[in-house]
């Protein structure tokens, strides 16, 4: 028997960053949208826990216990006094480490796959604990949509959001979201940093499905952490601006970059001019905000 999730990446529409907390984390004001570009993961009973993937940059992928799918299933395990007996398999189409939250998206389809495998019927809200304590961005992943994160990104408040059109650029390589988080902190050393807040003009222009009033309103506070650690971003974000993209921000930690587009037609002229510049390795077209983590039918 074997069960599969599709779960989708995930756009940051604003990344507010407080200063580091006494547990090394950062409060975070975190406007997540999930995006049309999926990741599946299939979980087959298996004699013991093992992990394959493939797809677009597949090799980057860790095939151990350190895999947050990997990881998920552990815990599911754990807390249902079973042994982790499966055999998860990833079909990625997610941009790996690329600010896209690929590798959460993996945690949140693990952990309802096997969840469905084993026939556990896990309360959503014991779900979602599970989720928190694999990573900030898992709990978005499982649940989609649209949505306020605060705390460190794990405590989700479900926001109202019309239909928009992205762009995004895949960067050669990937960022290290802790590498991020700490130049964060190196460039806004010795400064005031104000609590982390959800704009009320971003949530405004998020309900109104107003591609205009949401490129007035994106913001990334980590996004000059990233171009100091990735100065050639800035050329990516420049390419699409000047094809006609309403606004241009990196997506998370990055290295990947947003464009926000009026409409499926601009976005294929945006993504043809990305590629031609030359200033990244590939672009993907996508919608928002699309459906969190779902079972497939078998």
């Amino acid at each position: 028997m074997s069960v599969t999730v599709r779960v989708p990446a995930k756009v940051n529409v604003q990344l507010a960053v407080g200063a580091a907390r006494p547990d090394g984390f950062h409060g975070l004001a975190n406007v997540f949208l999930a995006v049309s570009l999926f990741d599946e993961v299939t979980a087959t009973r298996a004699d013991g826990l093992t992990v394959t993937c493939a797809g677009p940059d597949a090799d980057q992928v860790p095939l151990d216990r350190t895999n947050l799918a990997a990881r998920a299933a552990e815990m599911l395990a754990e807390r249902a006094g079973i042994e982790p007996a499966v055999h998860l398999h990833i079909a990625k189409n997610i941009p790996v480490a690329g600010g896209m939250a690929g590798g959460s998206a993996d945690g949140a389809a693990a952990l309802l796959a096997c969840d469905a495998l084993w026939g556990l019927d896990t309360p959503r809200a014991e779900l979602l604990d599970i989720c928190a304590v694999l990573g900030s961005d898992v709990p978005f992943s499982l649940v989609g949509g649209a949505a306020l994160g605060t705390g460190r990104g794990e405590l989700l408040t479900p926001v109202d959001a019309g239909t928009f059109h992205w762009v995004f650029a895949v960067a050669d390589g990937g960022l290290s979201t802790p590498a991020v988080f700490r130049e964060f902190d190196r460039l806004t050393a010795g400064t005031a940093v104000p609590e982390p807040e959800a704009s009320p003009a971003l949530l405004a222009a998020l309900a109104s499905g107003d591609p205009d009033a949401l490129a007035t309103t994106l913001v990334n506070d980590l996004q000059p952490a990233a171009l100091s650690l990735r100065p050639a971003l800035a050329d990516t974000l420049a390419a699409g601006t000047g094809a006609g993209a309403l606004a241009a921000l990196v997506s998370g930690s990055g290295p990947t970059t947003a464009f926000l587009v009026r409409d499926e037609e601009a976005a294929a002229k945006v993504a043809a001019a990305l590629e031609a510049s030359g200033t990244c390795r590939v672009t993907r077209v996508a919608s928002s905000p699309a459906p969190g983590a779902t079972l497939l039918p078998s």
